[in-house]
Parts: structure tokens; C-alpha cells; sequence
């Protein structure tokens, strides 16, 4: 009995000395930090050069085997040093022979310097190669974003993020999510890949490949993208939006949609908040609601005025009864209806062609009423239908269903054709009022002061003599765009002059001009233009308050305006 006494004296006795042993080392661990951290105060080069990892302290130490390794596990308030680097965790593993890399469990965080913290679930941390992954409800933050992923890689010598499991950035202004990324904490740059897509307060933006920068706020596209916004949306395949100024510049294919039109180009510019664009460089401006292209090599658009401007050699594409008509002048302005009873319109300025396979024509300026299909033709207009010319002061065409249904002639309307021995059949009056069907001329009308000129031919190759007539009105009927028959109302004065008898000058109104070598071909259409001088700037002479104050108000506002116009 005794014995059995002692023995059991001597194992408790060996037990406390066990028990006592770890509980003092725990104890001496923040102690013999402490003595370790005081002379790095006092050297701190030695310091930074060791880089090791060190233990700044835990709750307790249990020494364990894990597949034939020697591992201490560090449990409770973990904590880790290496250089500017600290790791907490409820729980680490460090490896016997390998005391620079730990395994953490357990409300794992890792802080750098006083800028970036990174939390998760478990950690992996070498301190060998200076790397860190971190894997269970990442996040990650500095100063200027937050980033929660599923799993991420840290290397905390470039301080670079990795992940490819999917995250979501979020700063005070935006919200990025791909599916694989890359953030820079020295540069503040961000890299996505893969169904990309960005929250602002004004777009939706999706994308493959982006790059955004949390300082600037700048994204930076590197592929087919697409920003949704409220007021319109814009697509390019290279390119920058500036989150902060609403800014844009695109190339590669870029362009802006709003409910009226598409304008784009190879390079684009767009200002969100002013609503200002510019497109340069293979410049398209489509107009959705009634499929009416312009092309051209620069473009300007004003959305809060609803106007867009295509100048550099622009031309105008619309399809007509199967046919396209062409019109191209030195600059064409698109202006979209403002209200209900608003009118869309297009303006063509200086040197207007038109061409149609059935239809050439050409002025100085041009209005088109997309809304009433309403075609103003002004300063010196002439259109040519097959072998038909017609003049006058300013010429309205109508269309309905995209061909033209009416023209009219107003002020000194002249019409004229050639016959098969370049005689010229020709008919004036003060207005005239064409028909049309199907494109083809059906029938004028001549109203007031109407005068004519026809050469009888028999078969096509013998002149037996000229009609000539005075009637006050008159109605032209033709077949197959060919003047057929005259009927004359209202007194008419007629008289039959044979070949023999017909002077040179009795075969011409007054007022004929035959134009047929200013007749627009597809290829003049679509030739390139040179560029517009600008007008030279007079500079007004000195004037008197007192000569200032006589200018009429009318003057003035319509100087103002003029001024505005140049500026545009």
C-alpha cells in the first residue's frame, strides 16, 4: 500500500512539472518578445534586414504531429509580426523547420502598414516568399475601396491582390464586380477580366476587360463595352470614362444611341453632363426613326438642343422604293422634334447634290421635314428626272411612303428635255406643280404666264417643225418620263414654224439654260470635299457709346446670333 503511494506521488509530481513547464513558457513568450522587440528599438536596420516572422503572442502552445511534421499550434489572440506586416487569428499552425510559414483559422486578419487590412476565414502566410492567401469571405480594404471575393493572393512585396473566383469593389462613388481581377495598392489600379460590369450613378457599364484607378476614378476599357445610362448609351471597344467629370473617349468602333439617333465613329468624346459629343474618323449619324444615315468624317451633337452636325465631305443615305437616294453638301445638320407638335429636321448646307438612280438634283441649301416628308430645295435648285430638267426659284418636294408624290416650282419655274436630236422641248411659267407615281413624272401643271417650245419629230430622226405657244396655263402629260401631250387652257396663242423657217434664236425661252454637264453622278456624291474656309473676321470699326446705343435691338440680337451660329 505504501508503495502504491509513492507511485502515485512521483507521477503527479512529474505531471505538475510538465503542466508547469508549457505554462512558463507561454509566459516567457511575450517576455522574451518583449526582450527581443528592445533591442530592435534600439537597431532598427538589424531589424528590417531579418525580416523574419516573429510571435508577438498567443493565449497557449500545443505541440503536435500533422503527417509526420512537428507543428505548433498557436491557440487564442495569435498574433504575428514580419517587418510592417501583423497577422491575427483565433488559431495558427507554424511548421518546425520552416518557422516562416503559418497556417491561421479563425477571424484571420492581416494588416500592412496603416493602409491596407485583409480579413477572411483562413490564411495561408509564407514569410519566405512574402506571400499571403487568403481563402472564406474575403475582404479586403484601404482608404479608398472595399473588395470582398471568395479567396484571394496577396504579395506583399509589389502589394498586389489576386483573385479569380469572382469579386465586388465598392467606393464612395462606383461598384465593380468581375470574375477575376488584380488591384495594385501602390498604384490604386484595378485589372478585370471577365463579365465585368460597373454601377455608377448615371450607367450601367459592362465589359470583358477594364482597368479603373480608385485615385482618378477613371475606367480604362480594353474590349467590347457598353454604358446604359438613362439619357442615351454608349458602346466602344477601346476608350476611357472618367466616373467623377461623366467624361468619355472612345475609339474603336464607338458610338452613342439615344431613342434618335446613333452617332458614331472611330474616335468619340462624349460629355455625360453637358451633353456635348464629338465622333471623328469614318463619322455615322443614323437616324432610327426613319433609317436615314449620314457618313462622314466629323461629328458633333448637342443633346440638350437635340441637334447633331456631319461635316467632312458628309452624304446622306435613305432608302426610297427600293432605291437609295444619295445627298451630300459641305455640312448636314440633324435636329430632332422638340414636343408633341415638333418638326425633325435636316439641313444641308452649301453645294448640295442629290443622286438617285431616277432622280439627280442639285442647290446651294436644302431642309428636309422628316415629319411631313417635306423636301425644301433653295438658292438655284435643279432636279433631273431621266431625260427632264427642271428650274426655279426654290422647288418642294413631297413624299409619301419614301417615294415622291408632288413637286413644286415656285418663281420662275422652268421645265425642259431633250429629244432624240438634241432639240430641247421647254416649258416656263410662274409655278409649276409636278406629279409623280411610283417615281415616274405623270403630269405638270403650269400656272401663270406660261410659255412653251415643242419640236415635232417623225420617227424619232426627222424634224417636221417647232410648236410654239402662249397660255396663261397649261398641262404637261407624259409617258414613261417622256413629254407625251400639251393641253392649253385659257386662250391660248399657237404657232407652227417649219424647219425651214426656224431661226436659232426661236428655238430658245428667254431664261434657258440647258445644265446637263452639272448633272450629279453617284461618284460626284460621294467625292471628296475640300475643306470650308473660314470667313475672314472683319474687325468692326471704332464706334461712339452714343452710336452704340442708336444700333437698332433687332441688329444687335441678330449679330448675337450670327455669333452663335460661327461658334457651332
Amino acid at each position: 500500500m505504501k508503495y502504491t503511494k509513492l507511485l502515485f506521488s512521483i507521477v503527479f509530481t512529474l505531471l505538475s512539472v510538465v503542466v508547469f513547464g508549457q505554462n512558463s513558457q507561454l509566459r516567457q513568450a511575450p517576455q522574451t518578445q518583449r526582450q527581443q522587440q528592445q533591442p530592435a528599438r534600439q537597431q532598427p536596420a538589424q531589424q528590417q534586414q531579418s525580416g523574419r516572422v516573429e510571435l508577438i503572442g498567443a493565449d497557449s502552445l500545443v505541440g503536435t504531429t500533422i503527417n509526420g511534421r512537428r507543428v505548433d499550434k498557436l491557440i487564442g489572440n495569435v498574433r504575428f509580426k514580419q517587418r510592417e506586416t501583423y497577422l491575427y487569428a483565433d488559431s495558427v499552425y507554424q511548421y518546425s523547420g520552416n518557422s516562416q510559414v503559418l497556417d491561421a483559422f479563425g477571424n484571420v486578419r492581416m494588416v500592412q502598414g496603416d493602409s491596407v487590412t485583409i480579413t477572411g476565414d483562413k490564411a495561408n502566410y509564407d514569410g519566405l516568399r512574402r506571400t499571403a492567401r487568403m481563402t472564406g469571405n474575403v475582404v479586403m480594404r484601404d482608404p479608398r475601396m472595399t473588395l470582398t471575393t471568395p479567396s484571394l493572393d496577396y504579395n506583399l512585396t509589389n502589394r498586389t491582390a489576386v483573385y479569380t473566383e469572382g469579386g465586388v469593389l465598392v467606393d464612395p462613388e462606383n461598384r465593380l464586380e468581375s470574375r477575376r481581377g488584380t488591384y495594385n495598392t501602390v498604384t490604386k489600379e484595378l485589372n478585370f477580366q471577365q463579365n465585368v460590369k460597373v454601377t455608377t450613378a448615371d450607367y450601367n457599364i459592362t465589359a470583358e476587360n477594364m482597368r479603373y484607378n480608385t485615385q482618378s476614378k477613371i475606367v480604362y476599357f480594353l474590349g467590347p463595352t457598353v454604358i446604359k445610362g438613362q439619357r442615351g448609351d454608349l458602346y466602344a471597344e477601346e476608350g476611357n470614362y472618367n466616373t467623377l467629370t461623366k467624361v468619355s473617349n472612345f475609339g474603336r468602333n464607338a458610338y452613342i444611341l439615344t431613342p434618335e439617333y446613333r452617332l458614331g465613329g472611330d474616335e468619340l468624346y462624349y460629355d455625360q453632363s453637358t451633353g456635348y459629343g464629338i465622333a471623328r474618323k469614318n463619322v455615322t449619324l443614323r437616324s432610327l426613326k426613319d433609317d436615314v444615315t449620314i457618313r462622314g468624317q466629323l461629328g458633333r451633337y448637342w443633346r440638350e438642343q437635340g441637334v447633331a452636325k456631319v461635316s467632312g465631305s458628309p452624304v446622306m443615305e435613305s432608302v426610297m422604293d427600293a432605291d437609295t437616294l444619295y445627298l451630300s453638301a459641305d455640312s448636314l445638320i440633324s435636329r430632332e422634334a422638340k414636343g408633341p407638335n415638333g418638326k425633325s429636321m435636316l439641313f444641308a448646307f452649301n453645294n448640295v447634290k442629290i443622286f438617285k438612280n431616277d432622280l439627280q438634283g442639285k442647290c446651294d441649301s436644302l431642309s428636309f421635314n422628316r415629319t411631313d416628308s417635306v423636301m425644301h430645295m433653295n438658292v438655284k435648285p435643279v432636279l433631273w428626272s431621266e431625260n427632264n430638267q427642271l428650274v426655279a426659284d426654290t422647288i418642294h418636294m413631297h413624299l409619301r411612303n419614301r417615294n415622291i408624290e408632288r413637286m413644286y416650282m415656285y418663281g420662275n419655274a422652268f421645265m425642259s428635255s431633250e429629244d432624240t436630236l438634241k432639240n430641247h422641248n421647254q416649258v416656263k411659267g410662274r409655278n409649276m406643280v409636278a406629279f409623280f407615281a411610283n417615281g415616274d413624272l405623270k403630269r405638270v401643271n403650269v400656272n401663270g404666264n406660261g410659255e412653251s417650245i415643242y419640236f415635232a419629230l417623225e420617227g424619232d430622226t426627222t424634224l417636221t417643225g417647232m410648236n410654239r405657244t402662249i397660255c396663261s396655263n397649261m398641262i404637261l402629260l407624259f409617258a414613261e418620263n417622256k413629254l407625251n401631250r400639251i393641253s392649253f387652257l385659257v386662250n391660248p396663242d399657237a404657232s407652227f414654224i417649219p424647219p425651214h423657217e426656224l431661226q436659232p434664236a426661236e428655238k430658245q425661252l428667254d431664261g434657258f439654260v440647258w445644265l446637263e454637264d452639272q448633272r450629279p453622278t453617284r461618284p460626284d456624291v460621294f467625292a471628296r470635299r475640300a475643306p470650308v474656309a473660314p470667313k475672314p473676321q472683319v474687325k468692326p470699326a471704332n464706334t461712339t457709346k452714343k452710336n452704340q446705343k442708336n444700333t437698332p435691338a433687332r441688329q444687335r440680337r441678330d449679330t448675337k446670333q450670327g455669333a452663335t451660329l460661327r461658334k457651332q
